[in-house]
C-alpha cells in the first residue's frame, strides 16, 4: 500500500497510510497559508510535537469531533485529559510504539513547549515513522540542528521533513547540514513562508541540497501531496 504525504503549510501534515490518517500538528485555525479549514478536516490520529499553538493548533476540536486518537508527550496528554480529550497516548524519547498505520518513535528536538495557558508542555520532540510497508520517514518539527541526527541517517531514511524557515528553527544553511547528516533518499522542506520573519527561497534552497547531497528536494506548496 502506498503513503501519502500533504503539506497544509506550516508544520501541519496529512500521512495516509494502510487507510489510516495521520495529522502531524494540526494547526488550521490562524494559519494563512492552510487550505482547508479545521471543520473538514478528518483524521484517525492526531500527532502533537510540542505546545505551541502553531503546532497543538485544533487538536481538541478535531479530536472531540472525529474521535481521532492523539499521540503527543506524557505532559500534554495529561493535559488534554483535563481539557475533556479522553483518546489519547502518552510517549517519551526514545520510546516508540506499534499502532495501527505502522511503528511511531519519539526523537530529540531542541526547541521551547509551553502550552497555550502557560503551563508546562513537555519537551518538544520530532517523530519517526516505519509505515508497515517498511517505508521511514522523519519529521524533524520544530527543532535546531543537533549531532544526533547522525544516529537518525543510520535508518536508512525513505523521508525527511525539515523546517527552513530561521528565526524559531533551522534556517536554510543549518538544514543543509541536517540532510547531510540524515542521509534520506527525499527531503521536503516545511516551517517556512507562514509569516515574515520565517520567509525563505525554498526552489534555492532545494538547488543547494541537490547539489551538495544524494537526496532529492520535493518542494511542494500548501495542499500538494508526495506519494512514496
Amino acid at each position: 500500500m502506498t503513503t501519502t504525504v500533504t503539506w497544509l503549510g506550516h508544520a501541519t501534515l496529512l500521512i495516509e497510510t494502510e487507510g489510516y490518517r495521520l495529522v502531524m500538528d494540526p494547526f488550521f485555525t490562524g494559519n494563512p497559508v492552510c487550505p482547508i479549514s479545521a471543520d473538514a478536516v478528518q483524521a484517525d490520529f492526531l500527532l502533537i510535537s510540542h505546545g505551541h499553538g502553531d503546532h497543538l493548533g485544533d487538536t481538541i476540536a478535531i479530536a472531540q469531533r472525529t474521535g481521532a486518537k492523539v499521540i503527543a508527550n506524557y505532559e500534554i496528554a495529561e493535559w488534554l485529559g483535563k481539557q475533556g480529550v479522553s483518546n489519547v497516548h502518552g510517549m517519551q524519547h526514545g520510546g516508540g510504539f506499534n499502532f495501527p498505520f505502522g511503528r511511531l518513535k519519539f526523537t530529540l528536538a531542541f526547541h521551547g513547549s509551553a502550552l497555550p495557558d502557560g503551563s508546562y508542555g513537555g519537551n518538544p520532540a520530532g517523530f519517526l515513522l516505519t509505515t508497515k510497508g517498511g517505508k521511514k520517514i522523519y519529521n524533524a518539527a520544530d527543532t535546531g540542528l543537533f549531532g544526533d541526527m547522525k544516529l537518525l541517517g543510520e535508518e536508512d531514511l525513505d523521508l525527511a521533513l525539515l523546517p527552513i524557515g530561521d528565526n524559531y528553527t533551522m534556517g536554510p544553511d543549518d538544514a543543509l547540514r541536517a540532510v547531510k547528516f540524515l542521509t534520506p533518499k527525499v527531503v521536503i522542506p516545511i516551517h517556512y513562508n507562514t509569516w515574515p520573519p520565517i520567509a525563505q527561497d525554498a526552489a534555492a534552497w532545494a538547488k543547494r541540497v541537490e547539489t551538495e547531497t544524494s537526496a532529492r528536494v520535493v518542494v511542494l506548496q500548501p495542499g500538494e501531496k508526495f506519494t512514496l
